[in-house]
């Protein structure tokens, strides 16, 4: 009886534990992105790493991608992987300049292929995840904060995703995305700024340069 006591007690002090672990994470999350979210626009460069074992990537084996967005509250212009990506707080246009080609859909990405996009980055967690915080790293002088997220759905092709917070400025420095195929996708912020001198024409989608007059397709 006293063995299943102990055993109580050490179960619940578990959860308490936990408890205050996924309190403190959110408060950090929603600190990040309420301090990232005030900003009237960001520009970010980023590089991104792929390591699968399983299909024979291994860390270093292939170069990052490099990529950059501008954000303007919804709006926003990614270049990505050799296409632009314009959503315009309406209408996502997806720009293949290598295939002279444009997808046109009604609404932005909602990120049903498992994938964290990029313009994602401040909204992703508030639904679908729970929260615990993980270890303190200090990489290139920055004091980071790790969070990890796990996905309440079952079926999901992501097993944990891990958001990495500079501590002094409350900005996301990486998100590390691990899939249940032991995929290690690491989104890596490489510059930051905030409040920039921005064209409303960046957020918006230029018939005339993407004509078929100019050899464009337009799907």
């Amino acid at each position: 009886m006293k063995k299943l006591g102990t055993l109580l007690l050490t179960f619940l002090i578990t959860l308490n534990i936990l408890s205050q672990s996924s309190k403190k994470a959110k408060i950090i999350l929603d600190d990040v992105s309420i301090k990232m979210g005030a900003y009237d626009n960001m520009v970010l460069e980023f590089s991104q790493t792929l390591i699968n074992e399983d299909a024979g990537i291994k860390e270093g084996d292939e170069l990052p991608i490099i990529g950059s967005i501008a954000l303007q509250k919804e709006k926003y212009n990614l270049d990505y992987q050799g296409n632009k990506l314009i959503f315009d707080g309406q209408k996502m246009y997806v720009i293949n300049n290598d295939e002279k080609e444009v997808t046109v859909s009604d609404d932005d990405m909602d990120g049903d292929d498992g994938f964290i996009y990029p313009s994602k980055l401040l909204t992703f967690y508030k639904e679908g995840y729970t929260y615990e915080l993980g270890e303190i790293k200090v990489f290139n002088g920055r004091k980071t904060q790790f969070i990890n997220l796990y996905p309440m759905d079952s079926e999901s092709n992501i097993s944990k995703v891990q958001l990495v917070i500079e501590i002094r400025t409350k900005h996301i420095y990486q998100l590390i995305q691990i899939g249940k195929n032991t995929s290690k996708t690491t989104f890596t912020i490489t510059s930051f700024k905030s409040n920039q001198k921005l064209s409303n024409k960046l957020f918006s989608f230029d018939p005339e340069i993407y004509s078929e007059r100019n050899g464009y397709i337009i799907d």
